[in-house]
């Protein structure tokens, strides 16, 4: 039973998403009826912390208060993808997670996790800002760039900021029980779950600097996303054979010309979804989906959330 809960700081700490992890576990909401915890804010690095925003804080606990934690969380901070950490916190949660203890991190608090040999084998999520850094940097670890967190065993780690909310809601709701996450999401005005992954979050646009012969194309196929298009009429547009064209177009996307539509449709639905009006159906016309039923099963595996619900998350409940 989680009862027991520290979070540990270093310099530099992100006070969000220190803030995430206090919420949750360091409120007392016995008058709901929900439990209390036994939590505490322990430093790696003496009592008196800098911040990311410019303030600092103090702490009367050192890493002894973590050998009799249950959970232990490590908020995200600055720099923590580039500086090196102290050897008795790494050794304080290796040997956490050897007496069968939980950890956490919030957004890039994997990294601290990482340096551990924690996540080694083992899958996990991070803000997707740092999630090519932290696969190069820690090769053995299976990051998951689209997720807004990775519960592997007796390791949690969750993406940027907010995520860190859901992390903890999944924690308490695996340990003690819908009823008390919800309860603790009530007070907090939160959702208790959302839907989908940070893919629906990320910005990806276009990149065009080493697309020397199929650019001309390219601008094409992004002015007429709604007209279905074969390799063939494309490749007669490039002057060249279907296989060359295909080739170059490999070579110079890093993709098919199929799956660029399909990542282009969607991103137009998204900028549609969030600036205009139009219904899910028009919306499916104009990006060369045809039904709103394809649509939505392509936006689903592209962001793990459907239209409607990506709608109300960046225009409001009232848009949908």
């Amino acid at each position: 039973m989680l009862k027991n809960v520290a979070a540990v700081l270093l310099d530099g700490v992100h006070p969000f998403e220190l803030g995430v992890v206090c919420e949750v576990f360091g409120i007392d909401r016995s008058d709901d009826g929900l439990p209390v915890y036994d939590f505490a804010v322990a430093s790696a690095e003496g009592p008196t912390l800098s911040t990311h925003a410019g303030f600092t804080l103090r702490t009367e606990h050192g890493l002894e208060r973590l050998e009799s934690a249950d959970l232990i969380a490590v908020p995200a901070g600055d720099t923590y993808s580039a500086r090196e950490f102290p050897p008795e916190l790494l050794e304080a949660l290796r040997r956490a997670v050897d007496r069968g203890a939980r950890v956490l991190s919030v957004c890039s608090g994997a990294f601290v996790l990482a340096a551990a040999g924690l996540l080694d084998g083992r899958r996990c999520s991070v803000h997707w800002r740092h999630a090519e850094q932290l696969a190069r940097q820690y090769p053995r670890t299976a990051v998951e760039p689209d997720v807004l967190y990775v519960d592997d065993g007796p390791v949690i780690t969750s993406a940027g900021t907010a995520a860190g909310i859901d992390a903890c809601l999944h924690i308490v709701r695996k340990e003690q029980g819908p009823e008390v996450a919800n309860g603790i999401a009530r007070r907090m005005v939160v959702p208790p779950h959302r839907d989908g992954g940070q893919a629906q979050y990320i910005e990806r646009p276009l990149p065009r600097s080493s697309c020397d012969t199929v650019g001309e194309v390219l601008v094409w196929m992004e002015r007429h996303l709604d007209e279905d298009v074969t390799v063939e009429q494309l490749a007669a547009r490039a002057h060249m054979s279907p296989r060359t064209f295909a080739r170059r177009f490999q070579q110079e996307t890093g993709t098919t010309p199929y799956r660029w539509i399909l990542r282009q449709r969607v991103l137009l639905a998204q900028r549609l979804l969030e600036a205009t009006d139009d219904t899910v159906d028009a919306i499916a016309w104009r990006t060369g989906f045809g039904t709103a039923a394809a649509l939505r099963h392509q936006f689903v595996r592209a962001l793990g959330t459907t239209p409607n619900a990506y709608r109300r998350t960046f225009r409001g409940p009232e848009a949908a």
